[in-house]
């Protein structure tokens, strides 16, 4: 389709050429008879899109709005020419802003870090939906030239790369701003030498010292400089051991309140020094203790010393725990009532495991998204985490995204709706990403999986012979459950063209895990029963799981190469590569076994229990764990 624009749209034309090469429209600068108009209209007010039989028309009062104008016109103008009959299909859209920004947050700081140009293609995408703003959340993965080994072989951005993602990003309409941290989360940081002297605790800066501000100052201005905003995001987030390490040993005990302020205070010292308007994550000052599921319920600070926190930053209230409305909107009172400007940071659940959480991204986003609008709240992020190691593949989040973009744009939506805006949006079906919550929403786990269990990822990385979780999966029929996702996966493959790959992956995931769920509890079984006709069965099935575990692996590494620095993926290629050699270790030690090399498998000797930690096992849930966790009980980061 050849499109002819008039008006008020010089200022879109970069970003309008990328979306219009998205979705296969091609701009012309001289009108012709076979060609479409479309006028711009710049204003204040909701934006609207026209198509009155003959020429289109958009009004919009910011870029970011226009973008989004353009994807609804360009998908409402594509039926009309489907019908063949332009003159009698006249269309009229009208939306109103529900929020002044609605943004994401990328964690490029867990191993997985874009490259530039999957930012960027994630940018046109983002561009399509209305959302406007973009965090990079980099601990460590920016370049701060004083300090040569912060960041090394963590695919750190350069100052180069950094200045590219935000023209990229200011030519599409979206903020791009900073977001690093300067108080804890900086483990991969100071992990090195040169830091012994600016660190409290492993992952906790030593407050109060001249150096560290020093320090700091250099991070800030790396950070902040390639970006064209003054807003830039310094963390300072669960920061639970703050001052209990070597601040401790030099200067006694002192209340965490009070050197939260101070630290706050000398860091805007710096920030105003530099013209920047910040802001911090909220939690420290609102709760005491470290567990998620008490977030802003217990020990918070009385309001009159909360009315203390320094001036001249916004804070940030992130939660995405909760299912009741009524506590979003006492909490962001609760914020509201300090009297500092307020940002809300909700999540698309990408950090659990394997697969995203829908359930519970659902169950959190929607009273969340609803509670914001009824407060009044003007600025709202959806942040997509990579803990333990990014597993999730981020593209799998995008349909969270999405939600948080229809949520912007409407007082409420339409599931019918939300679905087709995602299939214009992202090339995405909607029930093919829901699906990928199936991964550990199980047999055994509550419908919606609210406490967050992660089978698929402890079932993958267990090892058969230990069988650390084999206890709470005993009598779960996880076998045929994976064994339907494969077959639904199938589907999803050829459904989702622009996401081939990634379901690719997942449609090997989960017939990988049909095969070696329950492989554990199969070997148990049958050595205590001394069935050994068994026993050489499931050793060849295990040998058979070998090269199948292999391909997994690569269908994984050709996704990860396909949006992310290299540096990260030998992590998970470890993981791999343990898994990998551990079934062959069990083969091998079950060949002795049927040999009579040994008399006994002492692994397969020991009782099973339940596995037993901080998150829990019961009724709803199979457990959760992160891959330390799972794959032994032994020492796997003593450093004595």
């Amino acid at each position: 389709m050849k499109i002819h624009f008039s008006g008020e749209y010089a200022s879109l034309l970069t970003g309008l050429s990328r979306l219009a090469d998205r979705l296969d429209l091609h701009i012309i600068s001289e009108n012709h008879a076979d060609a479409v108009t479309l006028a711009w209209q710049q204003r204040e007010g909701p934006l609207e899109v026209e198509w009155n039989g003959q020429a289109g028309i958009i009004r919009y009062e910011k870029n970011h709005h226009a973008f989004r104008a353009f994807g609804l016109w360009a998908e409402k103008i594509n039926t009309v020419f489907c019908n063949m009959d332009l003159q009698q299909q006249s269309f009229s859209i009208c939306e109103t802003p529900q929020f002044q920004s609605v943004g994401t947050l990328f964690d490029v700081s867990r191993n997985a870090v874009p490259t530039v140009k999957s930012i960027q293609s994630a940018l046109v995408t983002l561009s399509l939906m209305g959302i406007n703003q973009v965090m990079l959340y980099t601990e460590d993965t920016y370049e701060v030239d004083e300090y040569p080994y912060f960041g090394y072989m963590r695919g750190r951005y350069s100052q180069q790369e950094l200045r590219e993602i935000d023209d990229f990003a200011y030519e599409m309409g979206i903020e791009a701003i900073p977001c690093i941290q300067t108080l804890a989360h900086l483990t991969e940081a100071l992990k090195w030498n040169y830091a012994a002297e600016i660190k409290d605790t492993s992952d906790i800066l030593l407050v109060g010292k001249k150096e560290t501000y020093t320090f700091i100052e250099h991070m800030i201005r790396s950070a902040s400089s390639p970006f064209r905003t003054k807003r830039i995001h310094i963390g300072m987030d669960e920061a639970h051991q703050l001052g209990l390490g070597k601040f401790l040993k030099h200067n006694g005990y002192q209340q965490r309140f009070k050197l939260m302020n101070d630290h706050l205070q000398h860091v805007l010292h710096i920030t105003e020094r530099l013209g920047l308007d910040p802001m911090i994550w909220s939690d420290m000052y609102f709760h005491q203790g470290p567990r998620n599921g008490e977030l802003y319920e217990d020990d918070v600070i009385p309001m009159e010393a909360l009315k203390e926190i320094p001036e001249g930053i916004s804070l940030m209230y992130w939660d995405y725990y909760h299912t009741e409305q009524d506590f979003y909107e006492s909490s962001i009172q609760k914020h509201f009532d300090i009297g500092r400007p307020l940002i809300f940071a909700g999540g698309v659940w990408t950090w659990n495991g394997l697969a995203p959480n829908m359930g519970k991204m659902l169950s959190t986003t929607i009273p969340a998204l609803q509670a914001c609008k009824n407060k009044g709240v003007q600025e709202v992020v959806a942040t997509m985490w990579g803990d333990n190691g990014a597993e999730t593949p981020w593209m799998a989040a995008w349909f969270g995204l999405q939600l948080y973009a229809e949520y912007a744009y409407a007082e409420a939506i339409d599931e019918g709706r939300l679905e087709s805006r995602f299939r214009f949006c992202t090339g995405g079906e909607a029930r093919d990403f829901l699906n990928l919550g199936l991964f550990d929403e199980t047999p055994g786990v509550e419908p919606g999986n609210g406490r967050e269990s992660n089978p698929s990822k402890f079932l993958l990385w267990q090892d058969v012979l230990i069988g650390l979780y084999d206890a709470n999966i005993a009598g779960i029929p996880l076998e045929d459950h994976y064994r339907d996702l494969a077959e639904r996966l199938e589907v999803s493959v050829h459904r989702n063209p622009n996401n081939r790959h990634m379901f690719e992956w997942y449609r090997e995931l989960a017939k990988v895990l049909s095969k070696k769920c329950t492989m554990g509890l199969r070997l148990k079984t049958a050595y205590e029963q001394k069935q050994r006709p068994v026993l050489e069965q499931l050793k060849q099935e295990i040998q058979s799981l070998i090269p199948q575990m292999n391909r997994l692996r690569q269908l994984h590494q050709k996704l990860w190469f396909q949006d992310f620095k290299p540096f990260g993926w030998e992590v998970i290629d470890m993981r791999y590569g343990s898994i990998l050699i551990r079934l062959q270790s069990t083969v091998e030690r079950m060949e002795d076994y049927l040999q009579e090399n040994v008399k006994s498998l002492p692994e397969l000797e020991v009782e099973r229990l339940p596995f037993d930690d901080e998150w829990g096992f019961s009724d709803g849930t199979l457990g959760r764990g992160t891959y330390h966790q799972i794959v032994s009980a032994n020492c796997m980061f003593n450093p004595a």
